[in-house]
């Protein structure tokens, strides 16, 4: 009898323990900001790819809209702002270029790396 009052107290602390650990999880506002940031990261570094590669048909594979099979992308926290990579190609007949943006906490352009020899020749 004793065994069977600890089992039913035991069972009961540990789902009193996981649901307020859950109602924790759920409710806590840091993850969600934080989501906002790198969305809004990413967003401006688009505008700032698009700016200046200078293409109008640009497909972007960014963290926003991953693609496993062109290669890995990130968003990263640093320092100054944000880091930023993907790949960009002008249409179908184009390769993928890799790309890392740079930006500052206000989401400017910090720096801007491209494995693409056309932005050499402009």
């Amino acid at each position: 009898m004793n065994h069977r009052i600890g089992r039913i107290v035991f069972a009961f602390g540990i789902g009193l323990a996981v649901a307020v650990l859950a109602f924790r999880w759920i409710t806590d506002p840091g993850p969600r900001a934080q989501r906002q940031a790198e969305t809004a990261a990413v967003a401006a570094s688009r505008a700032l790819l698009r700016r200046e590669v200078g293409a109008g048909g640009l497909e972007i594979v960014d963290p926003l809209s991953p693609d496993r099979q062109v290669g890995k992308v990130y968003v990263y926290p640093e320092a100054p702002g944000w880091a930023i990579s993907g790949y960009y190609r002008r249409g179908e007949g184009d390769r993928w270029h890799p790309y890392l943006v740079r930006l500052t906490d206000d989401l400017e352009l910090h720096a801007f790396k491209a494995g693409d020899d056309a932005l050499i020749v402009r």
